[in-house]
């Protein structure tokens, strides 16, 4: 079975709301990263809306595979940030820019509805974040109702936020668990 794994992650700002940054664990954010699209990216593919401080650690383990992944990595971004566009991009064959609309709020929706409803989702892990990864936490469970989801409590931010908010709905392994690459085999059931 080949999986498609949609990601939504950041690591939170601390000019920002205090709450997200407050139990945000950055070394955790990028380990959760990493072992997430190393897994991904050797067997299935990855989709997720390009955040500056989460693309570039998707550059560096897609460049560190021995095979070429490029088509399995599908990038998000919206024609609003167009001059923000982290260099990291300018490796990813497959970019999506989504239209530039009146303000930042409504690029970013439109952003998120096309990237949530293009691709029949296997699971959503959300890792660190802030309000974003919540939105989109909300929009991934109304869009991909059967799909799996994994806020990943670990690693603090709104993912911590989003897994307290349903204690006991979610495994009690992604508030404990740092050996990312064996809790995500093992949730998303890759090798199965």
């Amino acid at each position: 079975m080949t999986h498609t794994i949609f990601l939504s992650a950041s690591v939170p700002d601390p000019r920002r709301n205090p709450k997200y940054y407050e139990t945000a664990d950055v070394t955790a954010i990028r380990e959760a990263v990493r072992a997430l699209a190393t897994l991904v990216l050797q067997n299935g593919s990855l989709v997720w809306g390009g955040h500056p401080a989460i693309t570039p650690m998707i550059r560096v383990v897609a460049e560190s595979l021995e095979t070429s992944v490029t088509e399995r990595i599908v990038l998000y971004q919206s024609a609003f940030f167009a001059e923000q566009f982290p260099a990291s991009n300018d490796v990813f064959e497959r970019i999506v820019v989504t239209p530039k609309l009146e303000t930042r709020e409504d690029s970013l929706v439109l952003m998120r509805q096309h990237m949530l409803s293009e691709h029949i989702y296997t699971a959503g892990v959300f890792i660190g974040g802030m309000e974003g990864v919540e939105e989109e936490f909300e929009l991934f469970r109304e869009r991909q109702p059967n799909a799996l989801v994994l806020p990943v409590a670990s690693t603090g931010g709104a993912a911590k936020e989003l897994f307290n908010r349903s204690e006991g709905y979610f495994p009690k392994q992604l508030q404990n668990e740092y050996s990312y690459l064996s809790l995500f085999r093992k949730q998303i059931g890759f090798g199965e």
